[in-house]
């Protein structure tokens, strides 16, 4: 069994609390090599994680290294194609960080060019791999609710006051230019991304969006309906300028539902645990706690190294993200239409 070497460009949050560690962290795998568009913080990521990590001043460099066998691309979405091709014509498999692209489109020439190439590609989508996921689907696939009838998304959050909207987290997050969108574009995709796990593939989607607090420039309202291949139905309702951080699914079937939440606690204290699935039949209901593990990416990643070294298969495939990307499109597309993109 041989050990992954891990080139990663991007040092920012995700980076250095999620995936970063997740990249040391799976069996089999290590990380070799950094770069940033910031050389100091490409160099301050080598320094704490270790004197086995070098922090190369060139992405170009990175990507060619006869020591980087996998390259993961943890930039700001506007730069994800450009490094995915780049590793393409490279000859090095490649994961890329949620969003895939800035658009279907955008995502599909990615994929293209790394299928020309026969260049594995996965995308970040790392939900797909968690515990608390993969024991949903398991309950839907084994019958717990029978036929799934329909699905239902909420997802409520405050506007980030003036000095957050500004700063290194929010701030490439809320402009269309370097992220592809507002909050719904960034973080619902993940909630997308799980439905097709657990349901399968959207065929259809009505939607309105609308930007109504006006503190940002992207979509802070988005209203939805689908229809599932499989013939079950969908609705959500998102909005990122109301009163309370709150958010849930739930899946209702014929002989019972299931409740659970895409994402952690929003609300202090941090570090709670997710919320449990919640298991309904009539008046009963039966709780499930799974929680995530410390770095979340560590179970996809793992599950890319074993692809690699032919003992598995990594479920967020480029197929399953340009899906996702293909219903954010559909969602958006008569806003951005009216604002001229």
């Amino acid at each position: 069994m041989r050990t992954i070497r891990w080139g990663m460009i991007g040092c920012g949050e995700v980076a250095r609390m999620k995936s970063g560690p997740a990249l040391h962290g799976a069996r089999n795998s290590t990380l070799v090599a950094v770069h940033d568009r910031n050389p100091e913080r490409a160099a301050e990521y080598a320094r704490s994680h270790g004197a086995a990590i070098r922090a190369e001043p060139d992405a170009q460099a990175l990507i060619h290294a006869t020591d980087v066998d996998a390259v993961y691309v943890a930039t700001r979405t506007e730069s994800h194609k450009d490094f995915v091709l780049r590793c393409a014509a490279a000859g090095k498999p490649v994961l890329v960080e949620k969003p895939m692209g800035m658009s279907h489109a955008e995502c599909a020439e990615m994929a293209q060019a790394c299928r020309a190439a026969n260049v594995p590609l996965w995308v970040a989508y790392y939900r797909r791999a968690l515990p608390r996921f993969t024991a949903l689907r398991d309950l839907i696939q084994s019958g717990a609710i029978g036929a799934v009838r329909m699905t239902i998304s909420r997802h409520f959050h405050r506007i980030p006051d003036a000095e957050a909207l500004r700063g290194p987290f929010w701030g490439w997050r809320l402009d269309p230019k370097l992220s592809g969108g507002g909050i719904y574009f960034e973080a619902v995709g993940h909630t997308l991304d799980i439905l097709d796990y657990v349901i399968g593939p959207i065929a259809e989607v009505r939607a309105f969006a609308d930007n109504q607090a006006h503190a940002y420039a992207p979509e802070d309202i988005v209203s939805a309906s689908w229809r599932y291949e499989g013939g079950a139905y969908g609705s959500g309702a998102w909005c990122f300028a109301t009163d309370v951080d709150d958010e849930y699914n739930e899946i209702v079937g014929a002989t019972g539902r299931i409740r659970y939440s895409t994402f952690p606690p929003l609300m202090p204290p941090s570090g709670r645990p997710p919320a449990p699935i919640r298991l309904y039949h009539g008046e009963s209901v039966e709780e499930i706690a799974i929680a995530d593990p410390p770095y979340v990416h560590q179970p996809l990643v793992q599950s890319i190294v074993d692809e690699l070294n032919g003992e598995g298969h990594c479920a967020s495939t480029p197929e399953s993200a340009m899906r996702t990307a293909k219903v954010i499109d559909d969602t958006l597309a008569e806003f951005l239409a009216r604002r001229g993109r």
